[in-house]
């Protein structure tokens, strides 16, 4: 077990991702803990796991945070492959790079690749799996708000504060922060002196085929990735989400019986940012409670 003294800052790696696309993460806590990788959702970037990343350290635990492809400061894809079988390839080349099985957590885009490489070749490197707001059937309304906000601005921002009004219209459950400053981990200020969203506007092109936040595209593919789930399961959901509904999680759970399942009072869809302690709290105690399951 770590001290509250140490691991406090992350170590910067890289990975190989599917077609040769580099997959940018952060490595927090000893290498030698339990593994616990992180997928954020579309639109966001590793940074969004931050917290919990510096508390799963403290806990002994190994976290390793990823961009996605396209996002952050993993590589933009050249043909604009944001597929979720791209993605779930990219998961699997980096745990097959980490060396040993994992705990997979995943929000929204990252929860579905997560749920889907579960019935991958490969999937026995998937130890456990913590799905945050996101089930094979969501509410199309929650979906395509998300999707019109990912979408939206691709003009960009002329300040940091036009940003901010941005966000707090799209997470008005949440206060809108008197600094904007902290968004600079999610733009990108190019030549003509705008922000930019950090992510490959390609996300969003071309017809609704898998990219990006579309989620209900491959229903019967995900169904079939619950059905078939046998290790521990989590589900997490905001209890203000509109994204993902009560009758969703019956679903979800009558697919996957064995599986757990919390839901945050205080949450929207983005259950990990907007309750970072009782979140955390709940994937901490999941983990340990499975440490078992877990080999190498």
């Amino acid at each position: 077990m770590s001290n509250d003294a140490e691991f406090t800052e992350p170590a910067r790696v890289n990975f190989r991702g599917y077609g040769g696309i580099t997959i940018a993460g952060d490595s927090w806590g000893p290498q030698d803990g339990p593994l616990v990788v992180f997928l954020h959702g579309g639109g966001q970037t590793r940074g969004s796991w931050k917290d919990s990343g510096l508390a799963l350290a403290k806990a002994g635990m190994h976290a390793v945070l990823l961009d996605a492809r396209g996002h952050g400061d993993s590589d933009w894809d050249p043909d604009g492959n944001y597929r979720r079988e791209a993605m779930v390839e990219d998961l699997m080349a980096v745990l097959e790079q980490l060396g040993k099985p994992a705990f997979i957590v995943g929000a929204s885009m990252g929860g579905l690749t997560g749920l889907m490489a579960t019935t991958h070749p490969e999937a026995a490197r998937i130890t456990g799996l913590v799905l945050v707001d996101v089930v094979p059937r969501p509410e199309r309304k929650g979906v395509e708000r998300v999707i019109n906000f990912l979408s939206s601005n691709p003009e960009g921002f002329a300040s940091l504060e036009e940003a901010a009004d941005a966000v707090a219209a799209y997470l008005p459950h949440r206060r809108r922060p008197r600094n904007p400053e902290g968004l600079q981990r999610n733009l990108r200020k190019r030549e003509d002196g705008r922000w930019y969203w950090h992510w490959d506007p390609a996300m969003m092109g071309g017809p609704r085929d898998g990219r990006g936040e579309e989620i209900d595209v491959h229903t019967e593919a995900l169904e079939n990735a619950a059905k078939q789930l046998s290790i521990p399961t989590l589900l997490v959901r905001g209890a203000l989400s509109d994204v993902v509904s009560e009758e969703g999680v019956t679903a979800f759970r009558a697919l996957t019986p064995h599986a757990e399942y919390i839901e945050i009072g205080t949450a929207a869809h983005t259950a990990a940012s907007d309750a970072n302690d009782e979140f955390t709290d709940a994937v901490v105690d999941f983990v340990r409670a499975h440490i078992g399951d877990q080999q190498g």
